[in-house]
């Protein structure tokens, strides 16, 4: 059965690599929709726009919660992936504090109540209790920023997690294990990854007419500049021989570019068919 969603508001716009990507809001000027048009995914999340439409108590942490979401910082300033990870915090944030008021941010005691929920949800995860507190201390920084606050209380809260990711790192035999065993494509993503050392993000996005035959020049998501990587000869030679089945270098196995999840479930199936595991 087919359910017509009203005042579903699409928009269209060319990315930095030139192709187009259609954004879906619930309305003009609504939030933006998860999922794509006609799964589960869209309709729950235009279900939780619709029923948010009504104006949250003014003066409230909701309100300011709300108002974030429909600012240019949310909708165009952040990656797809980081707008869907903050919409989770924001949820945890909405039932911890929704009907927290705006007023009480002033309050000295407020940089209390804050840190001691940050550290209840440290019971559970460092990095996730970091995460959240970190997303609602952004918010209230953009509030500050715009006059819509006087203080921000979690403005010096630091962070609890101090991990080192020197566990993460691949070593020479684990690496050449995964050429050996890897399809292809999969393969060039490797080269790229260990010849570049650029985010995995900024790799799925980056086009052949980035590379000229001994440079390629990456566009960075995160600072926007561009940085020329000269290219060594095991990356030239598969660079060379892939096939050119799209603007966009790396491609699965219909050639089509990959989206972030589809490229993590590929790639994780790989590395235990490699034999690597943790």
């Amino acid at each position: 059965m087919r359910v017509r969603l009203k005042g579903i508001n699409p928009v269209t716009k060319t990315l930095a690599d030139g192709t187009k990507r259609t954004y879906h809001y619930a309305w003009k000027g609504g939030p933006p929709l998860r999922g794509k048009p006609g799964t589960p995914e869209f309709h729950a999340s235009y279900n939780e726009a619709v029923a948010r439409k009504v104006a949250p108590p003014s003066g409230t942490l909701l309100a300011l919660l709300l108002r974030f979401q429909e600012s240019a910082e949310f909708r165009y300033k952040i990656s797809d992936r980081t707008r869907r990870n903050y919409i989770k915090q924001i949820k945890r944030i909405e039932r911890a504090f929704g009907d927290f008021p705006q007023k009480a941010l002033s309050d000295p005691r407020a940089v209390s109540i804050f840190l001691e929920w940050r550290d209840q949800l440290a019971k559970t995860s460092l990095r996730q209790a970091d995460y959240t507190y970190g997303t609602l201390a952004r918010i209230l920084s953009w509030a500050l920023k715009r006059r819509l606050i006087t203080v921000n209380p979690c403005a010096e809260g630091g962070k609890l997690y101090q991990g080192t990711r020197i566990d993460k790192i691949w070593d020479v035999e684990q690496v050449a294990r995964f050429l050996r065993t890897a399809p292809p494509y999969l393969r060039l993503a490797m080269l790229l990854a260990i010849n570049t050392g650029q985010r995995q993000g900024d790799l799925l996005r980056l086009p052949w007419s980035a590379y000229d035959g001994s440079v390629i020049k990456v566009r960075q998501r995160k600072t926007g500049e561009y940085v020329p990587i000269p290219v060594a000869d095991a990356l030239k030679a598969a660079l060379d021989a892939a096939p050119k089945q799209s603007p966009i270098m790396l491609t699965n196995s219909n050639g089509k570019p990959w989206s972030e999840s589809g490229f993590q479930g590929a790639w994780g199936k790989a590395t235990m068919r490699a034999g690597i595991r943790d």
